[in-house]
């Protein structure tokens, strides 16, 4: 399986050459993340795919992760603050639309959704939508590592520096994870040549039958 020789080679890269990747790569790792699972299937996250060199020192400040800055593109997976009636309803119409179903035919979907995020608290919103991102992080290192792009997901940021910078909070969004790409530095990146480490496959599943 080409998949598992492709994640034992990823690993989360310290240190990053200059070589730009490609946008057509960019672009791939960006489809294969809004293709991926989430929960009901309503995407309750967005992402930002950022290369300004200022805005990435700036949202580097005080990290000790330099590879905010120091990479080819940073993606930063930004959560919803509220699941809100409006857009449910919406998401659904565009899912009656792209399956060529009769208005309304997805109705009960629509209402237990509705329901169910109506009476959930803003922090339960959060913690749920965060969830979901987490969901296209990992997602996101699958695709980078088919396509031999480096990537580092951090969670050493400063949120509210991303949401001010961003401008997340007036679109009703938080920063909830990020994730850096580019290609390693062998030379200068300790971790380039270290064997992977990870349990025995016995200690880390139970099977039980």
């Amino acid at each position: 399986m080409e998949l598992i020789k492709n994640l034992k080679w990823r690993y989360a890269v310290k240190k990053y050459s200059e070589e730009k990747v490609s946008e057509e790569k960019v672009d791939q790792i960006v489809e294969a993340i809004n293709l991926t699972a989430s929960s009901c299937g309503i995407q309750p996250y967005r992402l930002f795919v950022i290369t300004n060199p200022e805005i990435r020192k700036r949202l580097g400040e005080g990290s000790f992760n330099a590879q905010i800055h120091a990479s080819s593109h940073l993606l930063v997976f930004a959560g919803f603050n509220e699941i809100s009636s409006d857009y449910i309803v919406d998401y659904i119409e565009m899912m009656e639309q792209q399956r060529n179903l009769e208005n309304g035919a997805l109705n009960v979907l629509k209402d237990t959704l509705v329901d169910y995020f109506s009476v959930q608290t803003p922090d339960q919103n959060v913690i749920w939508s965060d969830k979901q991102a987490y969901i296209g992080l990992g997602t996101a290192l699958i695709a980078a590592a088919e396509l031999k792009v480096d990537a580092t997901p951090m969670e050493g940021f400063d949120p509210k520096l991303f949401d001010e910078v961003l401008g997340l909070s007036e679109k009703g969004l938080h920063a909830s994870v990020i994730l850096s790409l580019g290609y390693r530095d062998n030379e200068n990146d300790f971790l380039a040549s270290a064997p992977k480490s990870r349990l025995p496959i016995s200690k880390f599943s139970t099977k039980i039958n």
